[in-house]
């Protein structure tokens, strides 16, 4: 099968934890960059990608890069890339977004229609029509601009990839899906531990964490742009890489995941979303302020996206609440913390020091993740 690049963009700082997901599915990483991971695969990646990666935005099949500092270098260097190999006449094609960065050409519209243009003075010689109807399988175009290296590829996701399909309606401030398993995968935490989420809003920590548990993959349930794309991917790859998520599901797994609120309709949101991702067996919601968390057992994990009060009045009650998180966080018996947040008082209220934090960009807004370590337990024996 012939090898192709493929593009998966992710959230800024996780980069390393999307390159392990991407080897552990078998495909080589040609390039890590901020914010994106290329790797090489036949055809059928965009098929398992898409399928299995948890931490990806969305998969791009790379169609061409180059350098352009003029828009005429632009739009000759995008009309020289073979877009026949991918768009057939009767495709839809455009492009859907542009980001520059340290380049010489920065406006997003500017770059979008000249783009565009291109395309179709290559596509008209190619197929010899002065026109497209455009009414085939959809080809978004998504650019990229690095200090005037420009990167371009064509979108196989559609919806973004943290769209498990599971999540009908958030809650107050809801992590993105691949935000949460990222950095569930950032802690050593492993399915037969204890996972406590203290400010589960509606409820994404434990269900990715769930998910995870049972090895269902987290596309197994939605649809892609690439699947109306006959000309080049053919159904039986989309067929092969759903019968391998399937095989591999392990729902009868045993797991101590709980989530808790003290609000009583996000806690019904959450139990509506672990039934719909099929994990409602594997987690117990329970109505409960963090003051009042506790557990019987040693050596657990708190994995949790408190308030950051981004609202003045909210702001107001974060020093108690972390304070609180803080008291009962040293009440539990060597158990280990890590919490997103942007409050940058954080620390200082929950009453300890981090061992580690790590700056990770949740859409625009800078937060830092904070992992307060606990011992580890002790080996079992064989």
């Amino acid at each position: 099968m012939e090898k192709m690049e493929w593009i998966a963009p992710c959230h800024f700082g996780l980069e390393s934890v999307l390159k392990r997901e991407i080897q552990d599915l078998g495909y080589e990483i040609t390039q890590v960059e901020d914010g994106r991971v290329t790797f090489c695969g036949g055809i059928d990646a965009a098929c398992r990608a898409n399928i299995f990666l948890r931490t990806a935005e969305r998969i791009l099949l790379k169609a061409g890069s180059f350098k352009a500092c003029t828009f005429d270098a632009l739009f000759e260097k995008t009309k020289a890339v073979p877009w026949e190999n991918y768009i057939p006449n009767d495709g839809k094609f455009w492009v859907t977004k542009a980001s520059s960065v340290k380049s010489k050409l920065f406006s997003p519209s500017d770059i979008q229609s000249i783009m565009k243009k291109a395309m179709v003075e290559r596509l008209k010689s190619c197929y010899h029509i002065q026109w497209f109807k455009e009414d085939g399988a959809s080809y978004p175009v998504r650019v990229f601009l690095m200090k005037d290296v420009v990167t371009i590829g064509i979108d196989t996701s559609g919806m973004s990839l943290h769209k498990r399909g599971y999540r009908l309606v958030a809650g107050k401030a809801p992590i993105a899906e691949n935000l949460a398993a990222a950095l569930i995968m950032l802690t050593p935490w492993r399915k037969d531990r204890i996972l406590v989420d203290p400010f589960c809003g509606s409820g994404t920590f434990p269900i990715e964490a769930a998910m995870m548990a049972a090895n269902i993959a987290p596309g197994m349930n939605r649809s892609f742009t690439a699947e109306k794309w006959t000309n080049l991917i053919d159904r039986k790859y989309w067929y092969e890489a759903v019968d391998e998520a399937n095989d591999l599901v392990d729902d009868q797994v045993e797991t101590d995941i709980q989530g808790y609120d003290i609000d009583p309709d996000v806690l019904r949101t959450a139990r509506q979303n672990a039934e719909n991702a099929g994990v409602s067996h594997l987690i117990h919601f329970q109505q409960r302020a963090v003051e009042d968390l506790s557990h019987p057992k040693k050596y657990g994990f708190i994995i949790t996206n408190p308030p950051y009060g981004e609202r003045m009045e909210e702001k107001e009650r974060l020093p108690r609440l972390y304070r609180e998180f803080g008291e009962s966080f040293r009440r539990l018996d060597s158990w280990s913390a890590y919490m997103i947040t942007s409050y940058d008082e954080a620390e200082r209220y929950f009453g300890r020091k981090a061992d580690r934090n790590r700056k990770i960009y949740n859409g625009m807004l800078r937060t830092y993740f904070y992992q307060f370590s606990g011992p580890k337990p002790p080996r079992q024996k064989k």
